[in-house]
This record gives structure tokens, sequence and C-alpha cells, in this order.
């Protein structure tokens, strides 16, 4: 039995993670209301170009919301390189600072 998260489970989380209704996605993608509606229900699916879109805006690969991995990815090129560094030192202190809560 398949337990991969659904593309319209994806889009909720993300959508509500950043507080936004499906009127104001809909709006930045281009497309109505109703069709990011249908997308989370999964009464539909995005064509390539929308679900590239989606991924963009939300900072995620196509493969995290497709379900096909739970790893997301952050698009960092339009950050200098000083930018991507600080970022990567961020993600090293909170990864240290988490490991030394779960001991």
């Amino acid at each position: 039995m398949d337990m991969r998260p659904t593309i319209g489970t994806r889009l909720k989380e993300l959508r509500l993670k950043k507080s936004l209704l499906q009127e104001q996605v809909a709006e930045i993608i281009g497309v109505n209301k109703s069709t990011i509606s249908a997308y989370e229900i999964g009464g539909r699916q995005p064509s390539f170009d929308i679900l590239v879109s989606l991924a963009r805006f939300y900072h995620v690969s196509t493969d995290y919301l497709l379900g096909l991995t739970d790893d997301r990815n952050l698009d960092i090129s339009g950050l200098t390189e000083h930018e991507v560094e600080v970022l990567s030192e961020l993600v090293t202190i909170i990864t240290a600072k988490n490991e030394r809560l779960n001991e």
C-alpha cells in the first residue's frame, strides 16, 4: 500500500504554513481559486507549467510536491555566494541545536 503524501496534501500544507488563502495562491500563480481548491482535494492535477510555478513559489522541488521525496530543497539561485554561506552556517547551527535537544 502506497502511503506517500499526495500533491494536494503537500500543496495545502505549504499554503497553510505561509498563512495564505487559496485565492492568494491562485492570484500569484495565475489560476482560479477553484483550480487551487481542486488541486488540494485531488480532483485535478496541475499541468507541468503550473507544477513548476508552484514549486518555485513554495521554494520546494517538484519531486517534493509530487510526494516522491520528503526532502525540501530551497531555491538559492537568486542569492549571492555570501548569502548562501550564511544560510549554510545557519543550517549547521540549527542542526547542532536540534541534535543537542534530542540527546
